[in-house]
């Protein structure tokens, strides 16, 4: 099992920047998979970024060139930068794990971009 715990959200203006953390009870090498994904009110949750097999990533299209997928294998903690937040990045923000094929789930963390 892994526990998540999530860091980082808060009230930001358009055109700023935050960074989420997202740290792991166990050491990181021994998941598959790991990442951010995000749920408005009213919309379904989906994959914003992760890390996958070979350490490669994948983004969603519409936060490319904007948020940056980092890890910290010292301190099992995998970090999101997101710059240039728009109204439309408002959102939870959960931290996923995946495990010998088990999905973990952080508690959410609430990210809110005023216009």
């Amino acid at each position: 099992q892994v526990q998540l715990v999530e860091s980082g959200g808060g009230l930001v203006q358009a055109g700023g920047s935050l960074r989420l953390s997202c740290v792991a009870s166990r050491n990181i090498f021994s998941i598959n998979a790991m990442g951010w994904y995000r749920q408005a009110p009213g919309k379904q949750r989906e994959l914003v970024a992760i890390f996958i097999s070979g350490g490669n990533t994948n983004y969603r299209d519409s936060v490319k060139g904007r948020f940056t997928i980092s890890r910290d294998d010292a301190t099992n903690t995998v970090y999101l930068q997101m710059n240039s937040l728009k109204p439309e990045d408002t959102a939870v923000y959960y931290c996923k794990a995946i495990m010998a094929s088990r999905p973990y789930w952080g508690q959410g963390t609430q990210v809110t971009v005023s216009s």
